[in-house]
């Protein structure tokens, strides 16, 4: 089964962070057992400011692993509806934040995501299956 993973569970595993490298690397490695790891746009942008050079990440993504997907358009329209529901609870931001394209592409495409962060994306996507900690 292919899974998505949130840009901070990479982050976590690059940086080798001290809490919460351990818990990352395991999900990402159980997932990758069983399926592909997708990534979108906005992830890899994320997890692209790690790194100097593109080469530098794509040597870490190998391909027989790491799947690039496109954010659907009906993900990016989720994501804007979503986002107007963010604001009406009183969200300050002016613009969609990552985790709402993250988690409509996700729903959209039926992927699980791993994400150590689940409160927003419980929150607007309430039926998103979700692995997290």
């Amino acid at each position: 089964m292919d899974v998505m993973v949130d840009s901070c569970v990479l982050l976590d595993i690059f940086s080798q962070d001290s809490l919460w490298y351990e818990w990352s690397a395991n999900a990402v490695t159980h997932a990758a057992d069983r399926g592909n790891i997708i990534l979108n746009p906005v992830i890899y942008s994320e997890i692209s400011i790690r790194f100097g050079r593109i080469e530098d990440l794509e040597a870490l993504l190998p391909p027989d692993i790491f799947e690039y997907h496109p954010i659907p358009r009906e993900a990016s329209f989720l994501a804007g509806k979503c986002f107007i529901q963010y604001r009406r609870g009183g969200g300050k931001k002016t613009s969609p934040l990552p985790d709402f394209f993250i988690g409509a592409h996700a729903v959209i495409d039926d992927f699980p995501l791993i994400t150590r962060d689940p409160k927003r994306f419980r929150q607007y996507y309430p039926g998103l299956k979700l692995i997290c900690p």
